[in-house]
């Protein structure tokens, strides 16, 4: 799975690219009016919270999957059409862009790319920018879904004692239980080993070396062939893992409720600490 693009690439592609700017952090509402105020040439924003994400819900968690009609929809709204290639980028290392590059994988496209560096290393490169908004002519994609795995969470509950991997991209300290900024109880699935997002990347914000990511999953117990389950605080940046995932060779499903849906549900089992503790222990 070709998973990443660098500038370079991207200024030498001899066919036009439907370029999808996804700047969006938690807490963080300024997506667009940073957007406005400088993107790459031609790129389209995308609303993360109203384009890539259904309501919230406690039962689903905070940015529940689109409907594959919705997403569609969407799709078209940014001007996708049939066999285009799609390449996505933020101001954030990819993760918030990830969500993008997950969610039309998981509608059937396949060539969609995620900005290695993003925003930053295309003006680094010296990659020009333009302000103001861009309105593409609709597209008519058809996407299909089916192009990316998903746990439920049961499913995703059940993988550490199946043997398989329940890596949680969030920070360390909420991994721990120490903090807990947004959710409803702080802490860890039982039996899910820690794997923080940020340390998918290298200080500039690109992605680590495909060596070195396989050596950093493979030091937590993932290799290529194991069966791995990705879930953050709420489905978006468990994206980027599996991005990281991805470019180190190793497929993984995407657990979309993630710790935003489990913690809402006082009667299931909360881990703290380091460690990962089956729910039995």
């Amino acid at each position: 799975m070709s998973v990443l693009i660098d500038t370079a690439g991207l200024r030498a592609r001899d066919r036009p690219v439907v370029l999808l700017d996804v700047r969006w952090a938690l807490g963080d509402d300024r997506g667009r009016e940073r957007y406005l105020a400088g993107h790459l040439p031609g790129a389209v924003f995308v609303d993360l919270e109203t384009e890539l994400a259904d309501p919230p819900s406690a039962g689903r968690g905070r940015h529940p999957l689109p409907s594959l009609q919705r997403l569609q929809a969407s799709a078209r709204r940014w001007g996708i059409r049939q066999n285009d290639a799609v390449v996505v980028y933020d101001a954030s290392g990819g993760l918030a862009a990830a969500r993008a590059w997950w969610l039309l994988r998981w509608g059937g496209l396949s060539d969609v790319r995620l900005l290695d560096g993003g925003l930053d290393a295309w003006v680094r490169a010296g990659g020009p920018v333009e302000a103001g908004d861009v309105v593409p002519e609709p597209g008519d994609v058809t996407l299909t879904g089916g192009g990316m795995p998903v746990l439920t969470i049961d499913e995703a509950a059940a993988l550490p004692a199946a043997g398989g991997i329940l890596l949680d991209a969030r920070a360390g300290a909420r991994y721990r239980g120490e903090v807990e900024p947004v959710d409803p109880r702080a802490g860890h699935v039982p039996g899910a080993v820690s794997a923080p997002t940020a340390k998918n990347l290298a200080e500039d914000g690109t992605f680590r070396p495909a060596g070195d990511l396989g050596r950093r999953f493979a030091d937590l117990g993932v290799e290529p062939g194991s069966t791995v389950g990705v879930y953050c605080g709420s489905g978006v940046t468990a994206a980027h893992e599996i991005a990281a995932l991805a470019v180190a060779g190793i497929d993984a499903a995407l657990w979309p409720g993630s710790w935003s849906q489990w913690s809402a549900d006082p009667a299931l089992p909360v881990a703290t600490g380091p460690a990962p503790v089956s729910a039995g222990a």
